[in-house]
This record gives C-alpha cells, sequence and structure tokens, in this order.
C-alpha cells in the first residue's frame, strides 16, 4: 500500500477516528479546512451547481440540434489509469476539475471505474486490469485519483463518485448457475477482487471530506425479482464493509447507469392484471416485481436501509438515454385481448428485451438532470453522456483493453441473458466511450420530455394555465414549503418548475414543493411554471415573497444545533434523530461546557429511560447523554441532554452526525407529533426548537 494511502486512512470516518487519539492531545472535532471547504450536507445536489463536462458539451454542440442539450451536466469517465492524466482528445481528471471551478460549479461527478477484470460478462466493457491485479489497481488508480480530489483547491466542491458499474450485479447473477453465466464472472466472485477494490475505493475516496459515494446498483431488468435483489444487498453491504471500509462511506447507490430502463411506465400497474393473468406473468415482465427504474429504486433503498446502509442514503437514475419519445411511444395501454399485448401495447420502453443494453435503436434522452425529483431519489443524473458509444457493433484492434461483445452486433441473435433475441443494436457503432454521432442524433430524436418541440406527439403547442393560488404551507429558518392550485392543459400536466428569485431550484410531479438549505430571516421570492409532455412550458405564477422564521430564537450565542428526523413513525417505542452542533462564531468552543437538549413528553408508562448514541463522527465515548424532567411544559415535560467531553469545535466546523435514541424503561410507546423539538424534517435543518446551552446559558433556540 502506497504512503499516500496510509495518510488518508489516518483521516477515517469523517474524523471519528479522532476519538482514538490519546498521548495526552487535546480532542480536536474539526481538522481546518479552507474558509471555502463545501459543507457536508444530506443531499449534495440540493442547491448546487453542478459542472458541464466540457469535452462531452463540446461533442453534443456540434451536432444538429445538439446545442439545445450541451449545457447540462454528465459525469466524467475514469475507464483506465491513463484517463487520469487525460490524452490530445480528453481532458485530464485535475482540467476538468479546474474547469468545474472555472464554470462557477460547486459539483463534480465522476465515475470510477477501472477494476480487475472489469465487467466479467460484456467484453465491449472489459478494461485494461487483469482478475488478480487488485495492488495495480490500488496504487496506480485509486490513490492517484483520491491525491487529486483531495487537493485542498477543489474543496469547495461536493464531489460525487460512481462506483464501479456493473460489477457487484455482475457477481450475484453471472457467476454460476444461470444461462448468462461466464467463466470470468466465476473467477472474480472466487477471488473476491471486486468487493476488496469497491471496498478499497469507497474506504479511500471516503476519507475526503467533500466527497461522496454512490455505488451502483444495476437496473429493475436485471435484479427486480426477488432471487437477485435481497442476494444483491447481501454483496452491496459485503463489498462496503471491506477493506477497511463501512457503510459511512457510502452517501447512497445509483441505477440504470450507462442502461436504457425507462423512468415510469405510465400505461400499467405491476398489479394490474388481463383476464385473470397479471401483468407480472407478461412475457417482457416476465415475474418481476417492478416495471420501471422509480419503483426499482425506491423499493431497493428501503431494502439496503434494513440491511444496515444509513438511512439517510439516497439513489440516483441515470436518465441520459431511458426516455423513449418519438413517434413510437405509446399514450395508453395495449388491448385487453391478452396481458402480453397489454404490456408490448403500452410500454414505453420500446427495446426488444429488457437484458438489451447496447446502443439501443429507438432509445431517446430522458428527463434532464433534476435534484430531489421523487422521495428518496437524491437526483436525476446523466451518468452515461448521450453519444458515447456502449460498444463497438465489429471487432476494433485497440489499446484500452475493450473486446468485441457480440451483443453490440445487430445480427446477432443473442444469448441467455436476452431471452436469445435479437439485439436492438445500432450498426456501425465505435469502441465503448467513443463518440457515436448517429446515437446522438437519435436519441435528440427520440427524447422525452422532447427537446425543442421534437418527437412533439400530435403537434402540440398550446402550453399549460400559469398555477395560481401559490403559497406557504410552512417555514423555518432554513426551509420554506409551498403549494398551489394546478394548472391545465389540452393534453395533460405533467409537473412544475419552482423558481427562487427567478433561477429554478428544482421540479415536482405534484402540486407543492420544498425549498431546503435557505437562510435564517431572510425574503425570498418565489414563482411556480407548469409544464406538459410536448415540453410547452407556462407562463410564471404570481410571485410569493416568505421570509423565513429568525434562526436561533432567544439564544445569544456562536453555536447552533442541526437536527433531522430518522424514525418515520410517530407512535412507536423510540424517539430516534439525527444531530449536530455547528460553530457559527469565529473562536473555537470548548466542547466540555456544552449541553444540547431535546424537549418531548413520555405520555404514560414508566417514569425512567434509556438512552443511546448508535454512532456518532466524534465517536459516541465522546458523549454523554441522559433524560432529565422539565415541569409540566406542553410536550416538553421532560427533555433528553446531550454532553460533550473535553476538545475544542474549530470555528466554521461541525462535529459531524450524531444518532441518538431513547425509549422509556418499558418500552411503551410515545406519542411524539405534539412533542415541542420534533420536526418531520428528514435532511439536516437548523432547529430552533432544540436548545443548545453553554455554561448553563441558552446559547441557541428557544426553551419551552
Amino acid at each position: 500500500m502506497s504512503s499516500r494511502g496510509t495518510i488518508k486512512h489516518g483521516l477515517r470516518r469523517r474524523l471519528a477516528a479522532v476519538s482514538a487519539l490519546a498521548m495526552g492531545a487535546a480532542l480536536m472535532v474539526a481538522i481546518p479546512t479552507p474558509a471555502s471547504a463545501a459543507a457536508r450536507v444530506d443531499n449534495p445536489y440540493v442547491g448546487a451547481t453542478p459542472y458541464v463536462n466540457s469535452d462531452w458539451s463540446a461533442l453534443a454542440r456540434a451536432e444538429p440540434g445538439g446545442a439545445a442539450i450541451a449545457d447540462n451536466p454528465s459525469f466524467v469517465w475514469m475507464d483506465r489509469i491513463a484517463a487520469i492524466e487525460g490524452s490530445a482528445s480528453k481532458m485530464s481528471l485535475r482540467e476538468h476539475l479546474d474547469t468545474a471551478l472555472a464554470q462557477g460549479a460547486d459539483l463534480f461527478q465522476v465515475v470510477i471505474y477501472d477494476l480487475p477484470g472489469r465487467d466479467c460478462a460484456a467484453l465491449a466493457s472489459n478494461g485494461e486490469l487483469g482478475p488478480t491485479e487488485l495492488d495495480r489497481y490500488k496504487d496506480e488508480y485509486i490513490d492517484p485519483i483520491s491525491d487529486i480530489l483531495a487537493d485542498p483547491a477543489y474543496a469547495s466542491l461536493r464531489i460525487v463518485t460512481l462506483i464501479e458499474p456493473d460489477s457487484l450485479p455482475n457477481i450475484v447473477t453471472n457467476a454460476g448457475g444461470t444461462a448468462g453465466s461466464t467463466d470470468a464472472c466465476a473467477v472474480m466472485k472466487a477471488n473476491g477482487n471486486y468487493e476488496k477494490g469497491i471496498g478499497y475505493a469507497l474506504h479511500t475516496l471516503g476519507a475526503i471530506p467533500n466527497v461522496y459515494n454512490y455505488i451502483d446498483a444495476a437496473h429493475h431488468g436485471w435484479l427486480g425479482w426477488d432471487t437477485n435483489m435481497g442476494p444483491a444487498a447481501t454483496e452491496f453491504k459485503k463489498a462496503a464493509t471491506s477493506e477497511g471500509a463501512t457503510v459511512n462511506d457510502v452517501a447512497g447507490f445509483i441505477v440504470n447507469t450507462a442502461n436504457y430502463s425507462a423512468l415510469k411506465e405510465p400505461n400499467f400497474k405491476i398489479t394490474d392484471s388481463v383476464n385473470g393473468t397479471t401483468v407480472r406473468q407478461s412475457k417482457w415482465i416476465d415475474w418481476n416485481y417492478y416495471t420501471d427504474e422509480l419503483t426499482f429504486a425506491q423499493a431497493l433503498r428501503t431494502l439496503l436501509v434494513s440491511q444496515g446502509f444509513n438511512s439517510n442514503i439516497g439513489m440516483l437514475i441515470d436518465t441520459a438515454r431511458n426516455g423513449w419519445g418519438g413517434s413510437a411511444r405509446p399514450t395508453s395501454a395495449g388491448p385487453l385481448t391478452s396481458v402480453d399485448a397489454y404490456v408490448n401495447g403500452g410500454r414505453v420502453d420500446r427495446r426488444i428485451h429488457a437484458g438489451n443494453w447496447c446502443n439501443q435503436s429507438g432509445a431517446g434522452v430522458g428527463e434532464r438532470p433534476t435534484t430531489a425529483p421523487e422521495p428518496g431519489i437524491d437526483a436525476y443524473v446523466w451518468a452515461k453522456p448521450p453519444g458515447e458509444s456502449d460498444g463497438n457493433s465489429a471487432p476494433v484492434e485497440n489499446d484500452e483493453g475493450k473486446g468485441f461483445d457480440r451483443m453490440c452486433d445487430p445480427t446477432y441473435e443473442g444469448n441467455g441473458r436476452n431471452g436469445n433475441s435479437m439485439t436492438g443494436a445500432l450498426a456501425n457503432s465505435p469502441l465503448a466511450g467513443h463518440w457515436f454521432s448517429a446515437q446522438f442524433q437519435e436519441l435528440v430524436k427520440n427524447a422525452y420530455p422532447p427537446i425543442d418541440g421534437s418527437g412533439n406527439p400530435g403537434g402540440d403547442t398550446q402550453a399549460p394555465t400559469a398555477p395560481t393560488g401559490v403559497t406557504s404551507t410552512a417555514k423555518t429558518s432554513s426551509s420554506v414549503s409551498l403549494s398551489w392550485t394546478a394548472s391545465t392543459d389540452n393534453t395533460g400536466v405533467t409537473g412544475y418548475d419552482v423558481f427562487r428569485g427567478g433561477v429554478k431550484v428544482g421540479s415536482s410531479a405534484t402540486t407543492s414543493y420544498t425549498d431546503s438549505g435557505l437562510s435564517a430571516s431572510t425574503a425570498y421570492s418565489y414563482t411556480v411554471k407548469a409544464k406538459d409532455a410536448a415540453g410547452n412550458v407556462s407562463a410564471a405564477s404570481s410571485a410569493l415573497s416568505v421570509t423565513t422564521s429568525a434562526g436561533g430564537g432567544t439564544g445569544t450565542g456562536s453555536l447552533k444545533v442541526q437536527y433531522k428526523n430518522t424514525d418515520s413513525s410517530a407512535t412507536d417505542n423510540q424517539i430516534r434523530m439525527g444531530l449536530q452542533l455547528v460553530n457559527t462564531g469565529s473562536t473555537a468552543v470548548n466542547l466540555s461546557t456544552v449541553k444540547v437538549r431535546y424537549w418531548f413528553t413520555p405520555e404514560a408508562g414508566a417514569s425512567t429511560f434509556g438512552t443511546s448514541c448508535d454512532w456518532a463522527v466524534i465517536g459516541c465515548g465522546n458523549l454523554t447523554h441522559s433524560v432529565k424532567t422539565n415541569g409540566s411544559a406542553a410536550g416538553a415535560s421532560h427533555y433528553l441532554e446531550v454532553s460533550f467531553g473535553s476538545g475544542t469545535l474549530a470555528p466554521g466546523a461541525s462535529t459531524g452526525e450524531i444518532q441518538m435514541r431513547l425509549n422509556k424503561s418499558d418500552w411503551s410507546n410515545f406519542s411524539e407529533a405534539d412533542d415541542y423539538s420534533r420536526s418531520t424534517v428528514t435532511s439536516y435543518t437548523d432547529a430552533s426548537k432544540i436548545g443548545v446551552y453553554v455554561t448553563g446559558t441558552l446559547a441557541w433556540g428557544t426553551a419551552p
């Protein structure tokens, strides 16, 4: 192992290891970083301006119609060691990062993709490293990337890493016993180098405070069966706890990477039946539990949390090429003559088989990159930049380690992984990752939502009516919740875009939206626009001005506490929460003088309590906690008090996440809905009803 990796490992667990420092040294909760360092957030996409990949943007802009999408952000692929230093035609990793700063971006997306024995089931994606070259992967690939990403020059960027597409799913489904199995996958399963390599990448890159790791999790047409999905979750957990990694190194997972599975199948549901035969029994669905990527991603997230991943993990969905628009896009389910006719007539995914993955004919650009579009989804992203080939349709000699896969040959009649079907691949395709002009033009033509009216069903040019009745339904010191009256349209409204001060901050498929990450006591102006399937956009609603609540309440100090609810049930037998303390002042704070109080009411049952710290960045051993009585205040007859050991909290620093819970000694249920300090927020938000006391004086919050 290189000395670079050893140094990084001293920063592991985002400072959790500081609790192990002994020899009389004072505990330092936060390692000093530049003033412009990116603060750690729950969802890195919220409020961020992502980098537009300059290499891809230039190629897209040169294509007919490409200028309409050339400014969308997409991932940079590090698909071999040489890519780190770049080439005559592609920028180096450092050049991309420098360009991101020059653009004014504060989010950078990169694909980590060079495992030993890479993609054991698809020759087009084979890599340069042999099955046993784990040390080269660590020393020549991961460590140099880590050195660059850890450069303080890039500390202001939130860096999202996509960790090794297709690897772990291949271990689950293609390493023996199935029609699609390969000897190469059996080798990788036996030697464990996929798990070890991914664990090392998570462990090393996760040591960098502004890096957010997302593990690739295939797609619904690969893992959507219980026999695949459960074992996949187990495999993901195994990799995430290998080579020193833990689940805390995982910000989330990504599905549909470089694939074509539809985001949503709007014309039928998995629970539908035709003449007593369920949709699951159709040839297309083939007993899968999911019809599309959104339902799969949300269900997989729930399963992963139950398997031990953190409750705040988020999912990404690659929507770069799953639009399936144009004249072939159906607008309703098929005929009721049979379940196959019903599904095939209605499915928007027009592939011959859901196992087809290479340069698919008829595909279109999908949803544009969007932040927090659905519950549990951190973002829709463009992981595979539109126009980059999936693989060559005929043998091509190359020095990139990429082979010829018959799944990229339009004349191939298939194998066990695609039901022995035709591949549906476009002809005359170049090597994987190389520019494929014909594919790009087809993706633009078939985009959904359409691009500048391309593929406009029925020639619809009528925009929806402007939303009305925009109002604020709730606000805190850092968030505003909005609702409005639905717009109308001749073909149907598909969603709404929300603007703050004239700048789009998010989208919603419903008539409500919450804007977070705001400043306290600050006025913000909001407007909303409606859009339809043809890409027509309404006029803006009337503007609504909302002033956020005051931060800190009656507290007067330089500390604040942020809170998130980690327990969706308000009536179970435990109260769970995440807390983090932030120093908003200009001088260090002695933590031994600080106490945090969360007020609640236990209702009936035992009057004694148990308290637990499940995990803390600074180490649970540095905390003490107990429940104390607080009289008869409404919703606040008791409080959980959390105290800190010795150490200091630097100016601008945070303790990082502290996961707490409490229970009554008889384990009877709480009724939390009216508790003074409770909120339903699921991402860290300034909490003015949680108190912070310094030497006994209220420094933050409003006490009951």
